[in-house]
């Protein structure tokens, strides 16, 4: 029998992948780290039991979770991303021109050690942009204590276990509303909103208040096994999610890039959302 990686997200449901090399395995000071070889999946990564990034998919995830708030804002000079450790959401971040300055907050330096080591392609060299900042810190210390302003903040969190849980409350909303720019956008990691609707629904009650405009978009990504991711979706611009595919087509035409999932067209249609999900909103 070939040793196989069970991840441990559900208690009565998941997903198992056959084990063909262990890479690297250790507690770190945060969390169990284990990344593997799997012929289907390439490289694999996972924390405390549950799968982060593989090698095949997180094109998927990366793209739609920087490129829809970026490509609506259209100026965003100054990006925050807290988590990220694995580079996917920096490397795409510095795809666009306008950006500046990156800030990186992630909590486990060993995670972008390991990163670094082991998925190479996902940073593709982007922590050695002249325009990042890497801080190793707790995301919420550090977005409460901030002071500087940014136009989008991204959360590449984990789920709300564990290190991650904190970066579902409502202090870390908060937070990130105080740090951002008038206009400003923040898109977070939501779940996958088939087997984790109540996220969903916390999330949107904490942006009220916040948020004049509150909402989710989604993203399948295989390996987030349930269906479609949920990303959320919070800004005060009402106007920056009813751009039109021709608004975003000019801009996505204007960065001269080159992308394997995101697409001006999805870009609009990832805002229409199952009816369960509205239903649970509602």
């Amino acid at each position: 029998m070939s040793k196989r990686f069970i991840e441990t997200l559900y208690k009565s449901y998941g997903q198992s992948f056959i084990v063909d090399e262990i890479l690297f395995e250790s507690k770190t000071e945060h969390q169990h780290l284990i990344i593997f070889n799997n012929d289907q999946f390439g490289r694999v990564m996972a924390l405390d039991g549950v799968i982060q990034t593989t090698e095949k998919d997180e094109f998927i995830y990366h793209e739609m979770l920087t490129h829809v708030p970026l490509f609506a804002h259209g100026e965003a000079n100054r990006v925050l991303i807290i988590g990220g450790g694995d580079g996917g959401i920096l490397r795409e971040v510095l795809r666009h021109p306008e950006v500046q300055h990156v800030t990186m907050v992630e909590i486990d330096q060993a995670v972008v050690d390991m990163c670094k080591k082991y998925f190479p392609k996902h940073s593709d060299g982007a922590f050695d942009d002249p325009r990042v900042n890497l801080v190793i810190d707790d995301g919420v210390d550090f977005i409460i204590n901030n002071k500087e302003k940014f136009d989008v903040i991204i959360s590449d969190s984990t789920d709300p276990e564990g290190p991650g849980e904190v970066l579902f409350s409502s202090r870390f909303y908060q937070g990130c509303k105080n740090s951002l720019t008038d206009g400003g956008i923040l898109a977070t990691q939501n779940g996958v909103s088939f087997m984790q609707i109540e996220e969903v629904q916390t999330t949107y009650n904490r942006f009220e208040g916040l948020f004049k405009d509150r909402w989710f978009y989604a993203a399948p990504v295989p390996t987030y096994v349930g269906g479609i991711m949920t990303l959320a979706w919070g800004t005060d611009d009402i106007s920056l999610r009813q751009k039109s595919v021709e608004q975003i087509r000019e801009r996505f035409s204007q960065a001269n890039m080159k992308t394997r999932y995101y697409t001006p067209e999805l870009h609009v249609a990832s805002f229409a959302l199952p009816q369960y999900v509205i239903d649970a909103l509602n």
